[in-house]
């Protein structure tokens, strides 16, 4: 049963970033990839704050997200994360007038991070991953802001502490973010560009 959840886990991970590959069946999978003998899965909780970078953030404020994802580890340096983030930006700006309104940013996406555990218990990483994302004004602000799919790479940095089936852990993630038509910057018709810069802490269990 645990190489079964394992591995499809890291189907969907995969599958995501290959297509071709999430319809073969999970046992399979794991067994094509050499998945070591006692491979961990299981699910995270994150939260966290961030913003917007680059034009994008003029306008902007600091907001919180959170999110969930799926793990699994089939190497003993490498694993995989699939994923669902949401986030909410306040807008400061003359264009909108209320300052109640806000961009909602909704996040798909998969992410590969290697790392090497220090005493069994401490593992720091870095990753790389692609995804999408929605941005969603609030009603208020439709008017100025346009919902608007975008792709996203993800760039993370953080370390992981175990205790047992659970860990907890810490991290930095800066967002290339690509095809934006979310907004004009004011007084032209060129649009905003940048990124979306997060930290935020985990909690999660191990299977």
């Amino acid at each position: 049963m645990r190489r079964s959840m394992a591995g499809g886990v890291t189907v969907v991970a995969l599958g995501l970033a290959s297509p071709a590959l999430a319809a073969v069946e999970a046992q399979h999978v794991a067994k094509k990839l050499g998945m070591r003998d006692d491979p961990e899965a299981g699910l995270d909780v994150r939260l966290g704050l961030g913003g917007l970078t680059g034009s994008l953030g003029d306008d902007t404020k600091v907001g919180p997200l959170l999110g969930i994802v799926a793990e699994v580890t089939p190497w003993k340096y490498l694993g995989f994360e699939a994923g669902y983030e949401i986030q909410r930006n306040g807008i400061d700006s003359s264009r909108v007038g209320d300052e109640g309104e806000g961009l909602w940013r909704n996040g798909l996406g998969v992410l590969a991070k290697v790392g090497p555990y220090v005493e069994e218990r401490w593992r720091p990483f870095v990753g790389v991953g692609f995804g999408v994302n929605y941005f969603n004004p609030s009603d208020g602000a439709d008017n100025v802001y346009r919902n608007d799919w975008t792709t996203d790479v993800p760039l993370a940095a953080g370390v992981e502490y175990r205790f047992g089936h659970l860990y907890a852990g810490a991290r930095a993630t800066y967002h290339l973010i690509g095809g934006e038509n979310i907004v004009d910057r004011p007084g032209t018709d060129e649009r905003a560009h940048g990124g979306v810069l997060n930290g935020n802490i985990s909690v999660g269990g191990r299977f």
